[in-house]
């Protein structure tokens, strides 16, 4: 993220806020907080190690990091 008030920032957080609700959140019952933030740091874990996104070339978040990672060490 970058500096405050950085629009291409807040549509990233937007969307992702978005998909956490229609995933995780609506459509269950939680029993209490502590319920919802075990969900939602399992949910976050997901997200960047396993959901894997067609925009990534079918890759999760951080395989994608990783591979970008190694292509610039090695260029």
């Amino acid at each position: 993220m970058s500096k405050k008030g950085c629009s291409p920032d807040n549509s990233a957080c937007e969307g992702f806020f978005g998909r956490l609700k229609n995933e995780m959140f609506y459509h269950r019952p939680w029993e209490n907080v502590a319920e919802i933030e075990k969900a939602v740091n399992d949910y976050i874990k997901f997200y960047n190690n396993d959901r894997i996104k067609t925009s990534l070339g079918g890759r999760s978040i951080a395989t994608y990091r990783r591979l970008t990672e190694q292509k610039m060490k090695y260029s």
